[in-house]
């Protein structure tokens, strides 16, 4: 390995594996998303780490939707997976899905029941949870537990043809009701469920748990290496013997690493869902949701969000990550990229007294300070403009440098102007500035070299466009960062899901909108594309702007105190 070559915990197994000649050479792993719901952040380590151990050894890398849970499945779901794997840049070698196999997985399941390591259970979820025992005292036998394999496979079958109502039986795998580690005291594998799926209709109303399903999964897909978040960990043994007991002879290794935890976040689908089926966001890409739908929205890149993931690293050991890191990324990529332009979110009117009525003049921007080869565009200068109503202070400071009573700033491209007078309504607000040019100072010209300390963004009042600004701050109020895992059929964590502590901890102020001006050259942006506001922050124009409206989401701040360690 070279002496700068990157590596982790995980590919140092790999290399292991390969060096004792496991699965001859070969790496392959797989992205195993379940679709109910879009992809967040906390999704975008796993796919990555997936996806690059796969670049890292010459191998491929798999997407299998797991959709084995048919209540909460959608096409919808499962095409924007793809539209977000495609926008970070990835590409999959083939799509599988967990209901194409069905039929495997229902033939094993037989198999077991044949050799008596799996048995139908009528004891309730309640029930079979009480039977279970706690961490500190084994579990009890089901009084079902020591049906024959016929009766077992009759009851089963019955099952299969809808004869028993949801909830009323299950197969259970017979392993040990004693084990210190309860996924193995005599685990679930299939229930009953009156639903249509998505891909096979009305085929089954049996449908495996993802225990189950997904190790067959993997086995039958020729997966070497089933990397998987830190809460697997407890499952590998049942991961492990159902390859064992269902006989295959390429036993894929599982792999466990830390997942990943924001603070002020949110990244539990079954939240999620609450947010948007309960109307607190807009839908899944409301540009304050972690999804990347919400992310590519908002106007966050995708080589940002991959530098983040990057610098996050993998680790085996659970923590939080301060949400910034992510913002100083997006606000490092798009620094670079993104075009320079000027708009005015909170506006009061200026008049340029000795500016003649009727006066146009072209001002030239940059498109990019750092980079003249992205060029420049042109800026109407008129008698009327707009500047941000916080460059004016009355009782100006002794440290203020943009305007105030008497005193001068230069407008960004244009000239240097000194305030007159002002108007204010009844509240004290300011209402209208009343100012006067130099003439001699137009920058670009001889006399530009009059230094005053301040310079300040405008644009024209007559010659600029209506734009709604939204600013985004936070979804959650506290930092500890969600760290719940999406399990499924899990009734207590629904509950939690609609309960009040969740909604407390929404932030009432994530999302304030303002109505300002912007250049008129800004008419043109495509939705999607992003600007830097001069002195104001990072926008990217959004999906909802019309031909009478452009609306405008703040990516990021122009600037934060945050810097990473």
């Amino acid at each position: 390995m070279a002496e700068n070559e990157r590596t982790n915990f995980i590919w140092e197994a790999i290399k292991e594996d390969l060096a004792e000649g496991k699965n001859n050479g070969r790496v392959q792993t797989r992205f195993p998303p379940e679709p109910n719901g879009y992809l967040h952040i906390g999704h975008v380590k796993a796919l990555t780490v997936d996806f690059l151990t796969a670049e890292k050894f010459g191998g491929v890398c798999n997407l299998r939707f797991d959709d084995t849970n048919p209540t909460k499945e959608k096409e919808e779901f499962v095409d924007a997976i793809m539209d977000d794997i495609h926008w970070l840049g990835f590409e999959y070698g083939n799509v599988y899905y967990a209901s194409e196999q069905y039929d495997q997985i229902y033939a094993y399941a037989l198999d077991l029941i044949r050799r008596g390591l799996a048995y139908v259970d009528d004891l309730s979820k309640e029930e079979i949870r009480a039977y279970r025992g706690t961490l500190t005292e084994p579990g009890k036998n089901s009084p079902y537990r020591d049906r024959t394999p016929e009766e077992n496979m009759d009851l089963f079958l019955r099952m299969k043809n809808g004869e028993f109502p949801e909830g009323s039986h299950v197969l259970r795998a017979k392993i040990d009701m004693a084990s210190p580690n309860i996924n193995m005291r005599d685990p679930t594998i299939y229930r009953i469920k009156y639903a249509h799926h998505h891909r096979t209709g009305d085929k089954w109303c049996i449908y495996p748990m993802y225990d189950f399903a997904h190790p067959i999964g993997d086995a039958l897909e020729g997966v070497t290496h089933s990397l998987c978040s830190l809460e697997y960990e407890i499952h590998r043994p049942l991961y492990n013997w159902v390859i064992e007991v269902c006989g295959f002879e390429q036993k894929p290794r599982q792999i466990e690493f830390a997942r990943l935890n924001l603070t002020n976040t949110v990244m539990s689908k079954r939240l999620l869902r609450a947010l948007v089926e309960g109307g607190y966001v807009s839908g899944w890409d409301d540009p304050r949701m972690p999804t990347l739908a919400g992310m590519r929205r908002r106007g966050f890149t995708s080589p940002a969000v991959r530098d983040f993931i990057d610098r996050v690293g993998v680790s085996k050991a659970d923590s939080v990550v301060d949400c910034r890191l992510l913002d100083y990324c997006v606000r490092n990529d798009l620094n670079e990229k993104a075009m320079r332009a000027m708009a005015v979110l909170d506006p009061v009117r200026v008049v340029l007294t000795n500016v003649p009525e009727g006066t146009c003049e072209m001002c030239t921007i940059e498109n990019h300070p750092k980079h003249p080869e992205m060029g420049t565009h042109e800026v109407p200068f008129t008698r009327e403009i707009y500047i941000e109503r916080e460059d004016f202070m009355i009782d100006a400071p002794k440290k203020f440098f943009r305007l105030k009573p008497d005193g001068e700033v230069r407008l960004k491209g244009a000239y240097i102007i000194r305030c007159e007078r002002y108007d204010v309504d009844a509240d004290g607000n300011v209402t209208c500035l009343y100012c006067t040019i130099d003439p001699e100072s137009r920058s670009g010209s001889a006399g530009a070299d009059r230094k005053v300390k301040g310079t300040i963004h405008w644009v024209s009042a007559a010659q600029s466009i209506p734009f709604e600004g939204r600013l985004y701050d936070s979804l959650v109020l506290d930092d500890a960062g969600e760290t719940e895992v999406d399990a499924e059929d899990d009734s207590e964590s629904e509950a939690q899901t609609n309960g009040p502590d969740f909604l407390r901890r929404l932030n009432p102020d994530s999302l304030k909108v303002v109505h300002g001006y912007a250049e008129p050259w800004l008419a043109q942006a495509s939705v999607g594309e992003s600007f830097q506001f001069l002195r104001m922050g990072y926008f990217c124009k959004d999906k909802d702007s019309t031909d009478s409206l452009a609306v405008f989401n703040r990516v990021v701040p122009l600037k934060d105190s945050y810097k990473p360690e």
